[in-house]
């Protein structure tokens, strides 16, 4: 039988008020001694507090929900990584939904979670931006949030980003400074803002080069690796493309495969840049040129907000971080010879 308060107040000849307040760390006219002998108490008789009849009282369940759109996708057990640490450190556990890019999955994750009572919620949407959700919960809910990876065009609400803009004018510049013009460019969904600022760099860094980009060398991907294959077989249909940049690195694994296909050599004949710096990306030969965006420290810093507005509640504005992007040079790119 598990161990009660009142076992620990009976071995300890105090009141079970004593215990409890020890427990809670509420020890104003405690004395020492006698909050020792409670607390060798607890720890020899290896109490376990009752986690959710705690939570009846405190409307707490020192639990933080975590929604992500895609756990194959080895940029995400990265971001899960950073939120657990730092969560645990705070002696929260983290209630976990993959919705697998389903929008109704993603729903019934945030009904879940607030039947749940999570004390707050660490969220990379799927593709529809879930505008109409997030309103809920900041509003009749009043379900503490903090977005992540993906935010909305008007960042009305705290989140945790890379530039993407300045990430993608870098991945093309670093391409276009190795002579290529002729560069196919395999985006996200396109609704996703992560993407359009891709794509929006893209483009900048053609506008400031004086050479125009071409509109049929723009491609939509999925962030997944087939649709990259399928998106670079027909890049690599169209005369004189020379280098593809994918924004995320699964679907620059699918560029190497259809470029092997096609026997097409990298960086040979064809230069690629990525987008995530997975750690797999060493493991391809030639080793992947990619951009760098740390899924982990994402992770951290997001729920260090979110454990920032639990402590302090309202008081906490909506804050908007964005990450600096580096440019990660290997060998999948080449300048090339005219």
């Amino acid at each position: 039988m598990s161990v009660t308060i009142k076992d620990i107040a009976k071995k300890a000849n105090v009141s079970i008020t004593t215990v409890s307040r020890v427990l809670n760390h509420k020890t104003e006219g405690i004395g020492q001694a006698t909050r020792k002998k409670v607390l060798d108490i607890i720890e020899e008789l290896d109490y376990r507090p009752n986690t959710i009849a705690r939570s009846m009282i405190t409307k707490q369940t020192n639990t933080i929900g975590l929604i992500i759109p895609d756990i194959r996708n080895p940029f995400f057990p990265e971001l899960v990584r950073g939120v657990e640490d730092i969560a645990n450190q705070s002696k929260y556990s983290v209630f976990l939904c993959n919705t697998d890019g389903d929008v109704d999955r993603e729903s019934e994750s945030l009904r879940l979670m607030k039947e749940k009572n999570v004390d707050g919620i660490v969220f990379t949407y799927a593709y529809a931006s879930p505008s109409k959700q997030l309103e809920e919960l900041a509003g009749n809910s009043k379900v503490p949030f903090v977005l992540l990876d993906r935010g909305l065009d008007d960042q009305k609400f705290s989140g945790v980003y890379i530039d993407n803009e300045k990430a993608g004018h870098m991945a093309t510049k670093h391409l276009l400074e190795l002579s290529h013009t002729k560069i196919g460019c395999i985006t996200g969904p396109r609704d996703i803002p992560n993407s359009k600022d891709r794509l929006k760099g893209y483009l900048k860094a053609f506008a400031e080069s004086g050479i125009p980009a071409g509109e049929n060398l723009i491609i939509e991907g999925d962030y997944q690796m087939e649709g990259g294959y399928l998106a670079a077989k027909t890049l690599l249909g169209k005369e004189n493309v020379t280098a593809i940049f994918a924004f995320n690195d699964l679907m620059a694994f699918g560029v190497y495969q259809a470029a092997a296909d096609l026997g097409i050599r990298i960086p040979e004949d064809l230069s690629v840049v990525g987008f995530d710096n997975l750690k797999y990306n060493q493991l391809l030969k030639p080793k992947l040129t990619t951009i760098e965006q740390s899924a982990y420290k994402m992770g951290e810093i997001a729920t260090e907000m979110l454990l920032k507005q639990l402590k302090e509640g309202s008081n906490v504005e909506n804050k908007t971080i964005y990450l600096e992007p580096s440019m990660i040079v290997r060998e999948s790119t080449k300048k090339l010879e005219k």
